[in-house]
């Protein structure tokens, strides 16, 4: 890549190539043919461009779900509007800084509703009001996906987030896992993203507060079980949760999250271009603040600092933390650093750059699993037992 912030089309077809062949960011799970073609036919990396080309496919896959759904085929239904909600967000990526990427958003979010009432298993769209200050929104969406399965009354539940990039639909299809274990997901977006109702600042965990309190209020939900996995930048808000709002947490997970160093100055200069990332990076993370450039987001980045804000040496729920130990993105070693401070933690750092190769999310899946599992039941008298 280029140290132009803007790659030429050479450069983001070969990065888009490497990224699918690995299954990583952006291709979640999108079908491999479809998405290769769409890739050797990219006529461009301008908003405009792109987004109308990845919408192409989205149309193509829209119009196949709804013959499906006219001829009562579920299933074909189901896996055509997912293709055609991945194309829509592969429009809109990273981040919706222009209007044409703004309109596959809102494309992609009507066709992951289509998705969410044809699942197996429905996933619930819930939106609980939110106390927002002057110029916030008045509540908070998210999803709740259940786990499969007869066995599923009340089970524990892991809330979930992405990054700047990757947002409530796309952390979607990251808890299959988690649901598989018997875990219910819940899927919201952090601060300064998708339907977020405030930016990201120093005190913007208090969106999680209406969440928790619904979760409270839920028969069917174990709200004494319940974990925090944070993704990519997210994470830095898992972490923070863990300080801020530990009496409702089980558990959390800082998945690639930044904690103080991630946040200085002069990290920022050295990742502002990281090869990780195919494109407007700095635009992306400024957009959190409300900002769109450089200079716009590294004048605030400072203040989410968790060291500066003294919350690294407060009590917190049992913490996870990990990510891939040549992270261009958010340093590494603000895992080391947060290790220095406050209650012991585990740690795993993995290969590769950011949030880590190999297999990262089975290893977290196991220690969340750890954790909330359920407390042993005696099986016989205390006479047996001892």
């Amino acid at each position: 890549m280029s140290d132009n912030a803007t790659p030429s089309l050479p450069e983001a077809k070969s990065w888009l190539r490497a990224h699918l062949a690995q299954r990583r960011n952006p291709f979640n799970a999108i079908g491999e043919a479809a998405a290769s073609r769409y890739i050797e036919t990219l006529p461009g990396v301008d908003p405009v461009r792109w987004a109308e080309h990845w919408l192409g496919g989205a149309a193509e896959f829209a119009s196949a779900a709804e013959r499906a759904d006219i001829d009562g085929d579920r299933d074909t239904a189901l896996e055509n509007w997912w293709q055609a909600y991945q194309f829509a967000f592969l429009g809109r990526y990273p981040s919706p800084t222009h209007p044409a990427k703004l309109a596959a958003y809102e494309l992609a979010r009507t066709y992951f509703a289509r998705v969410c009432e044809r699942e197996k298993t429905p996933v619930e769209q819930v939106s609980v009001p939110f106390d927002g200050r002057a110029g916030e929104g008045r509540s908070v969406s998210f999803l709740v996906a259940r786990p499969p399965g007869p066995d599923a009354a009340r089970p524990p539940v892991v809330l979930m987030w992405g990054g700047i990039d990757v947002w409530k639909e796309e952390s979607y299809a990251r808890g299959r896992l988690l649901r598989e274990r018997g875990f219910a997901t819940v899927h919201i977006d952090k601060p300064g993203v998708g339907q977020s109702p405030v930016l990201a600042g120093p005190d913007a965990e208090r969106q999680w507060n209406p969440v928790f309190e619904w979760l409270r209020n839920r028969d069917d939900l174990d709200s004494e079980r319940v974990a925090a996995l944070g993704l990519s930048f997210g994470g830095y808000w898992a972490m923070k949760l863990a300080h801020t709002h530990r009496e409702h947490l089980t558990a959390a997970v800082n998945w690639g999250g930044g904690v103080h160093l991630t946040f200085q100055p002069e990290w920022q200069e050295k990742s502002r271009n990281a090869s990780s990332y195919l494109m407007d990076l700095m635009p992306a993370r400024a957009r959190i603040f409300g900002g769109t450039t450089f200079a716009d987001y590294v004048a605030r980045c400072p203040e989410l600092s968790l060291l500066d804000q003294g919350i690294l040496d407060q009590e917190s729920c049992p913490l996870l933390l990990v990510n891939g130990k040549d992270d261009q993105q958010n340093a590494s070693a603000d895992i080391h650093l947060a290790l220095e401070h406050g209650a012991p933690k585990s740690a795993r750092l993995f290969p590769g750059g950011h949030m880590g190769s190999g297999p990262v999310l089975p290893t977290i899946v196991d220690w969340l699993t750890d954790r909330l599992a359920p407390p042993a039941r005696p099986t016989g008298s205390r006479r047996e037992l001892t």
